[in-house]
């Protein structure tokens, strides 16, 4: 075995986003593409030397051969210790898991997340650093600038790993640890949970359906469901992870996981439903005919949180993403506990939890997480929903309706518009800004606009400031809209159009939510001239 040093010039656009770099695999596949990210990732850090790293991603196409270039970087770049999932598979939450239960350095994620897979599909990379969590942005800034000006990397000439088999091997002097990629995990979730307790709902009849969409939480969603807490076999459904997901999209929304969905209408529908992403750090939750928004399960798990035994003394505080949907601050309020509003993106929960400050937190794109881990877990999600059926004896459906009775209802959605050329969309968000000082005091349709502003955040624990964070539009009474572009498409750009109304009359409780919203849907469309900028009339995806 020799280390090579490979001469190589920078690639454009090795920018990572909110969750690392994603671009198409046709893309991670030209020569020293992959390799240059993860030598800057090494040089941004101050080398790896003697350091011991975690390594595994979802499974997508790309995967093991990416596993096999990262390892013998690794070992080149003098990495003490590599654990890595068995078969290269390692779930995001799982990760973070890892690598705080044994110290490690950091880990090395390989995931473009909800996007879809295979030989046209995405594929990503992102560092998480040593609590766990997605790299903050100094330390994703240092990457982006060491990949502008990468000259060379370090690689060993020798045969792949064998990833397939538990246990340990060297690399040129590497150790190579090949770890099941459920254990840590599934051990981390029996110390949260009363286990006891959902064993006991499964054995009184209780059923569910846990659409894994073939992505990485099938194997932790069997060896959790069906094998400790004894939910029927068949439970999981799609629970093979397969590179292209089955030629579906990972993605769990009400437009992608229609085989739960239909499930869940059913006469026959089970007691709860559940979905998870291709990472497994994202959750839908589902009652019969009912699909909980994302804000309203972070709020329901905050109000109900003293139930599960990991948080039975309370909860330190909450935090959100700002756009995501309010429903949170009115638990927070009531409890008489802090609740944080941070820019879109995991990494910017990490400060506040590492501070001790929040206990659980969550993002309206389908995202829940705690403090047992830095990242966003699905499968967590679902845990903790199971606990308040076993804890509560009450449906799904009930626990939404007297969370509304309690705290009112946050009507909400986002209409994504996808697929607009880079420049229109930045040309849209530009006349919005231009627009922002002239609007307090407008009414429209009706509504008086109170506040718009372009969100800025400054971190209360460490001062660093994040500006252009999305543009709020506040209306009398609370309801909002808000734009934003998503930072993790990997072609042209995605408007994202978030759209609240808190209405606290229980009698309008059950109004359509696309009904409920109707007049901020065409605030929110002629305000900024969506059609005008990207032609496009109507949203790509409603959730």
């Amino acid at each position: 075995m020799t280390i090579k040093t490979v001469a190589t010039r920078p690639f454009e656009g090795q920018k990572p986003g909110t969750s690392g770099l994603r671009k198409k695999v046709s893309v991670f596949q030209q020569p020293h593409y992959l390799e240059n990210f993860v030598q800057s990732i090494f040089d941004a850090l101050g080398g790896i030397a003697g350091k011991t790293l975690v390594l595994g991603g979802d499974g997508r196409y790309h995967n093991r051969e990416a596993v096999q270039i990262i390892l013998k970087m690794a070992a080149a770049n003098g990495a003490a210790r590599v654990l890595v999932g068995q078969g290269g598979l390692l779930s995001t939450p799982a990760v973070s898991a890892v690598i705080r239960k044994y110290g490690t350095s950091g880990g090395i994620v390989l995931s473009a997340s909800h996007n879809p897979g295979g030989p046209d599909g995405d594929f990503g990379i992102k560092y998480n650093i040593d609590n766990g969590g997605p790299a903050p942005e100094k330390v994703t800034e240092a990457i982006y600038a060491r990949s502008l000006q990468i000259s060379e990397y370090r690689i060993i000439d020798a045969p792949d790993v064998d990833i397939d088999v538990i246990g340990d091997s060297t690399l040129a002097g590497m150790q190579v640890a090949v770890i099941d990629p459920v254990s840590d995990y599934a051990e981390l979730m029996a110390s949260l949970f009363d286990f006891a307790a959902i064993r006991a709902w499964f054995a009184a009849g209780h059923t569910a359906c846990f659409d894994a969409m073939h992505a990485i939480s099938g194997p932790y969603a069997i060896r959790l469901l069906e094998q400790t807490l004894g939910a029927p076999r068949g439970t999981v459904i799609n629970g093979t992870p397969l590179p292209d997901f089955g030629g579906g999209h990972p993605d769990p929304n009400p437009a992608y996981a229609t085989e739960l969905i239909d499930r869940m209408s059913a006469a026959d529908a089970p007691d709860f439903g559940g979905a998870s992403d291709g990472d497994a750090d994202r959750n839908m939750i589902v009652g019969r005919n009912l699909v909980v928004s994302p804000s309203d399960s972070l709020a329901i798990l905050a109000a109900n949180a003293t139930l599960v035994p990991a948080y039975a003394g309370g909860l330190k505080g909450v935090a959100r993403s700002m756009p995501t949907s309010c429903a949170v601050d009115a638990v927070a309020k009531q409890l008489g506990i802090a609740a944080y509003e941070t820019p879109t993106g995991w990494k910017f929960f990490g400060n506040l939890l590492d501070a001790g400050k929040v206990t659980l937190c969550g993002e309206e794109s389908y995202g829940t997480g705690s403090d047992h881990v830095r990242e966003k877990d699905g499968l967590w999600a679902v845990l903790c929903w199971l606990n308040l059926l076993a804890a509560t004896g009450k449906t799904v459906n009930r626990i939404v309706e007297e969370h509304w009775a309690r705290f009112g209802r946050h009507f909400y959605s986002r209409h994504d518009f996808e697929g607009i050329a880079t420049e229109r969309a930045d040309a849209l968000m530009a006349a919005l800004r231009g627009k922002l000082a002239t609007l307090p005091g407008q009414t429209l349709h009706g509504l008086r606009v109170v506040s718009a502003d372009d969100f800025a955040y400054t971190d209360p624990i460490d001062g660093s400031v994040s500006t252009k964070q999305g543009v709020r539009v506040v209306f009398d009474g609370g309801s909002r809209v808000v734009y934003r572009l998503s930072g993790t498409g990997t072609e042209g750009a995605t408007l994202r159009v978030y759209l609240e109304r808190y209405q606290p009359d229980s009698a309008q409780h059950g109004v359509p939510t696309q009904q409920a919203l109707l007049d901020l849907i065409a605030i929110s469309r002629e305000l900024a001239d969506i059609a005008g900028h990207t032609g496009l009339t109507e949203p790509t995806v409603v959730t």
